[in-house]
């Protein structure tokens, strides 16, 4: 499939006419033909048009055609096959088998949503029935289905190129959901996202579905995105990445005359709690697990592991004995962008030169420009309270071990976080009573709560969270993966004493779409 720089606006490919982009080679920083010409106001405002057009004809299409689009959507990129790999490792700087395990999440979970949309009960179908005699005064016929919001603006996300892009978890949860996408494609890798792209617009074409069902916009600067959320055809925002710009897009959604949610995955540092019994039991090994996790992918994750927290004493200095020698044998790696490579830099030499901080320990040296080099620090609990700072994200490979005199001060600390979409108890059963005290704390902090692992690495399921509360995300009420992602694209309409023939099939007597619905406040199939 050739890449030919164009952006594709409903069923149409079209040459951008603003400032143009080009994919920068991870590896060696050059840039990469061809050029994509980045989009303007006319064609942002042809996108949401065409996803407004649509709306109404996608939000009502059966469960079946909806799956089914979504199954031909996870083919049709399979079908496009190694000349994505080879097109994202390169813009990415990715390696292969990481990748080939993004496209099987990317792929994976638009057929775990066909699924949620086939069984149904995303639609929470709830029906109160008429109660005429009902005294003093009778009971209306009362039902209720959550309906689609309407057309959504999903912007792509630097560090996965796959899964958090033109075809992640945004977009197909709110394809899902009976909801039009316009996709701002991240610059950092136009080439990967035009070929996921084209594959979402075939798949539309043979579904016969409206073409506004999907566009995909680029923009180097601020008309595409702040064009887009600042559109009153657009109903809601799926974002992730850097906490200024999603806080951007959030004023421009709440300065509009109707206000639009804007789901932002934005910062996070998630804390990892080394409880004394664990400590004393294994602190060596974890350690070396610690660094394992740290240096994934270049440390690129929002859940890469950013804080940690112990109490002083000879098994901290194990564990960091341990995760020093770890983390001299692994290697620089490629960075995912200049850009993020230099603010990784800035972040790891503020580091290094507050007083407060002491370096620990680095990876080994870069041996190419595009690379970013591991690193270690430590700091006490007493220096981590008086420096905000210390508690500022740096995505990237590098960590902050903050020394504790005593429990008190590690709970008051975990107290003190900022929202998070993850924290780490690493505990033993002797530390059940300490864990008990931390876990209402961390419950109030973050989304997703980890006993006995490390947080990088998000499963797509049923019972996954991924988001947590501010800054970690703009609403900690949702997730951006996992089957519950659905829900925020979605809201209640209750129909009262209206005729069988308008209802909606969800809704009607006989339960002809076979649903678990809610009836008279008894949940069933039969009814």
């Amino acid at each position: 499939m050739p890449i030919t720089g164009e952006m594709l606006i409903g069923a149409t490919a079209v040459r951008g006419t603003d400032k143009p982009i080009r994919a920068i080679e991870a590896a060696t920083g050059q840039p990469m033909e061809p050029a994509f010409g980045g989009g303007g106001a006319a064609d942002v405002d042809r996108a949401c048009a065409l996803a407004w057009a649509a709306f109404d004809t996608y939000r009502e299409t059966t469960p079946d055609i909806r799956a089914d689009f979504l199954e031909a959507c996870a083919q049709a990129i399979m079908d496009i096959g190694d000349e994505l790999i080879t097109r994202a490792m390169a813009e990415s700087g990715l390696p292969r088998g990481r990748l080939e395990g993004e496209r099987g999440r990317t792929v994976g979970q638009l057929r775990l949503f066909a699924k949620e949309v086939r069984e149904g009960s995303y639609l929470t179908a709830r029906i109160d029935p008429a109660m005429p005699d009902r005294a003093p005064l009778p009971r209306p016929d009362l039902r209720l289905r959550m309906i689609p919001l309407g057309p959504v603006a999903v912007f792509g996300a630097s560090n996965f190129p796959l899964a958090f892009s033109v075809a992640g978890g945004d977009t197909a949860s709110a394809l899902a959901a009976g909801c039009p996408v316009v996709v701002k494609a991240h610059s950092a890798h136009p080439g990967t996202s035009e070929l996921v792209g084209r594959a979402i617009q075939g798949a539309v074409k043979a579904a016969g579905l409206p073409e506004g069902v999907f566009s995909m916009l680029f923009g180097s600067g601020q008309v595409v995105g702040q064009g887009l959320v600042a559109d009153p055809r657009i109903k809601a925002v799926g974002f992730t990445g850097s906490r200024a710009g999603g806080t951007a897009l959030m004023r421009t959604a709440a300065a509009r005359p109707e206000p639009i949610p804007v789901y932002a995955e934005m910062s996070s540092i998630n804390p990892v709690f080394l409880l004394p019994r664990a400590m004393a039991t294994r602190a060596a090994a974890m350690g070396k697990a610690f660094v394992g996790s740290l240096t994934l992918g270049a440390g690129q994750f929002c859940t890469n592991p950013g804080l940690v927290l112990a109490l002083e004493g000879p098994e901290l200095d194990s564990f960091l004995a341990s995760a020093t020698e770890a983390l001299g044998g692994a290697p620089a790696q490629t960075m995912l962008t200049p850009g993020i490579l230099s603010a990784y830099q800035t972040g790891v030499s503020h580091l290094a030169g507050n007083n407060r901080v002491r370096k620990v320990a680095s990876g080994q040296l870069a041996t190419a420009s595009t690379q970013g080099e591991a690193a270690l620090f430590e700091t006490t609990a007493a220096h981590f309270m008086e420096d905000p700072a210390l508690s500022e994200e740096v995505f990237g490979a590098a960590s902050l071990v903050i020394r504790c005199p005593d429990v008190e001060t590690m709970l008051r600390l975990a107290e003190g976080l900022e929202g998070q979409l993850t924290a780490t108890i690493q505990m033993e059963e002797g530390d059940i009573e300490m864990a008990r005290k931390l876990l209402p704390v961390l419950e109030r902090r973050v989304g997703r709560i980890l006993v006995n692992g490390y947080p990088t690495g998000v499963e797509v399921s049923h019972a996954m969270v991924h988001g947590g509360p501010y800054p970690s995300t703009a609403d900690g009420r949702s997730t951006s993966v996992g089957t519950l992602a659905i829900t925020r694209f979605l809201r209640p309409v209750c129909y009262q004493d209206m005729p069988e023939g308008l209802l909606p099939p969800a809704l009607r007597d006989g339960n002809p779409m076979g649903l678990w619905r809610r009836v008279d406040g008894v949940l069933g199939q039969d009814q």
